[in-house]
């Protein structure tokens, strides 16, 4: 069956990924075996597989049945995570037997490593492995060579070495494997990055590999306190947070990739492998909540790190080890996702000003103080100067939430979460545990908020509006009872949410963030659309609990629900025309609302069955 017509293997749809990942970085692995994406040795490092924007010339590591010259590669016939785990199983049924793939990367001591364990079920299967590492996104093709017996690929500063007990030949600047695998048989690849100066890492371990893994992700999701209706879809969500967390630092990604698209086709692709203050934020509160507080503590000491004694120039985003210079370029040799360009690298909105991430950075500080978490003075301190620089800021114009690249705006959702802070410290000196100027913070809380209510709230419609003076809805104006500017049953807040439900709702009944097209056209400075936003639906569907719609809120919850792909992950965006996920993948400001979620209609007895 071979010479195999690899110009066939193209990405798959966004939700046909699995993730694995070491917690430092990770792998997307497809329905037929491949490995698109895989940057190393961390998560922003450059890729070595990165077919997923571009072709299989930009790398990929397919393993899977043999098949025909001319034919497309075979789609698993069913695949799943192994228990409560970031190990994945894939299995084909052939007409000459079945054989299960198993891919994982073991937490990571030493090199990372990336194993695939081919296993015969039934039958005698013909199987086919083709490994075409490209460095540089793509750009760079290695020195392919044999050291001591194993396979190495080496390009400037980068090595990766293959080791495996399967003959392995190149053709095509591919290194490719021919092999029958019987019932119980177990045949091993790992591949293991090293600098290329450095001593070769040394002969992997893959069933003790695979052992630690498995027992990794048991004992920690045995922490876990969520044992509700929805722990399947909770647990499941708390294991990709994990993964998405880099274990060196406690810093969190937005996403372990760059530029797959919110709209396919479109420019609206960005590079989420760094930590947004805001997610990472949120993602500490849906930790502390479900008993993980060491994620917690790492977090806030990261974000220490980060910031460290220059909160007057916070920014939005840093690297996974607090790097504050991420400066956006676009990789030309890439086409994109399916032909979604530019694909970018770096995030130009890490310089933007975003008041209010100051809010989510205090509420974050001030919910693992109310849970326990070890006193840090700094912490406190740093909370307290956080303040004194929004007393002076909070009346500016800013880029917002959703990082516009057109003009700056009084961004309702900005101001409310400038109050945010401004409460929450106050609360934080009345229990004793920091010193500040309590009246006149006082005194600042009443002005912020008398402020939204004034020139944030349009009265003939009975809602808030996205900023000041504007007509337009955003969805973060759902955030307003969740933050306890004002309670749910406000006749504001609930015209708030009604109106959104009218104006801002798909067919489906998702949410858009903001509209595209109309009047707001161009009002994020770009051009084209986007799908709905899953955060802001799963914001929808607390707040309809909170107001006591309770079985409209169970239902658009587990609407959902219902988006995931069969391995329970999503990305940021559902594109309703199309009925498929959209953006960068998997995605943790789509994650976290879910537990949140998941956890309020639990506590309010919001179920079926």
């Amino acid at each position: 069956m071979w010479p195999f017509d690899w110009r066939l293997h193209v990405a798959g749809r966004i939700e046909d990924y699995a993730l694995i990942g070491d917690m430092q970085t990770a792998a997307l692995v497809c329905r037929d075996g491949s490995v698109d994406w895989l940057c190393l040795p961390r998560f922003d490092s450059h890729a070595v597989f990165a077919g997923l924007l571009g072709t299989e010339e930009h790398g990929f590591w397919r393993i899977g049945p043999s098949y025909a010259e001319g034919t497309e590669a075979p789609a698993a016939s069913r695949r799943r995570y192994v228990g409560d785990s970031l190990v994945l199983e894939q299995e084909w049924d052939t007409p000459r037997g079945t054989v299960r793939v198993t891919d994982f990367m073991p937490p990571r001591d030493g090199a990372p490593q990336l194993t695939r364990i081919v296993e015969g079920v039934s039958g005698r299967v013909p199987m086919h492995s083709a490994l075409r590492m490209r460095f540089s996104y793509g750009r760079i093709v290695p020195w392919v060579h044999r050291v001591d017996g194993r396979t190495v690929a080496v390009a400037g500063p980068d090595s990766v070495w293959l080791d495996t007990d399967v003959e392995t030949h190149g053709q095509d600047l591919t290194t490719h494997s021919d092999f029958t695998v019987a019932p119980g048989e177990r045949l091993a690849f790992t591949i293991q990055w090293q600098p290329s100066h450095k001593e070769p890492p040394p002969l992997p371990d893959p069933e003790g590999a695979l052992d630690l893994t498995v027992d990794f992700w048991r004992e920690w999701v045995e922490h876990c306190t969520y044992h509700g209706p929805y722990r399947e879809a909770v647990v499941r969500s708390l294991i990709t947070l994990k993964a998405l967390t880099y274990a060196p630092t406690g810093g969190i990604v937005a996403a372990p990739t760059t530029s797959l698209p919110e709209d396919i086709g479109g420019s609206r692709n960005w590079d989420y492998r760094y930590t947004w203050l805001r997610d990472a934020a949120i993602t500490l509160s849906s930790l502390l909540r479900t008993g993980y507080r060491e994620e917690a503590r790492a977090w806030r000491e990261w974000l220490l790190r980060a910031v460290a004694g220059d909160p007057e120039n916070l920014q939005i985003m840093y690297g996974i080890a607090g790097e504050r210079e991420l400066g956006e370029a676009e990789l030309d040799w890439l086409p994109g996702y399916e032909n979604s360009g530019p694909v970018r690298v770096g995030n130009g909105a890490a310089h933007q000003l975003q008041l209010d991430v100051y809010g989510e950075v205090t509420e974050a500080l001030h919910l693992a103080h109310m849970t326990g978490l070890a006193r840090n003075d700094y912490a406190s301190l740093l909370q307290l100067k956080l303040i004194r620089y929004l007393e002076g800021h909070w009346n500016q114009p800013d880029e917002g939430i959703w990082e516009v690249r057109g003009p700056r705006r009084h961004f309702v959702h900005s101001k409310v979460m400038a109050w945010v802070a401004v409460d929450r410290t106050i609360k934080l000196i009345e229990g004793g545990d920091a010193d500040g100027p309590l009246e006149r913070w006082r005194e600042l809380r009443e002005e912020i908020h008398r402020d939204v209510c004034e020139k944030g709230y349009d009265p003939e419609r009975n809602t808030f509006t996205q900023s000041y003076g504007s007509k337009e809805l955003d969805a973060s104006l759902l955030l307003i009872p969740q933050m306890g500017f004002l309670p749910p049953d406000d006749k504001r807040v609930i015209g708030t949410i009604e109106a959104i439900q009218r104006e801002l709702s798909t067919p489906d009944g998702f949410v858009l963030r903001y509209p595209t097209d109309g009047d707001n056209a161009g009002v994020d400075g770009l051009e084209g659309d986007e799908g709905a936003f899953l955060a802001c639906s799963f914001w929808l569907a607390d707040d309809l609990a909170m107001i006591g719609r309770v079985d409209e809120a169970r239902k658009l919850f587990e609407k959902l629900l219902s988006l995931r792909n069969d391995l329970g992950l999503l990305a940021e965006e559902w594109d309703s025309r199309l009925q498929r996920q959209v953006g960068n993948f998997p995605q943790a400001f789509s994650h976290v609302p879910l537990i949140d979620t998941a956890l309020r209609l639990t506590a309010s007895g919001a179920y079926g069955g």
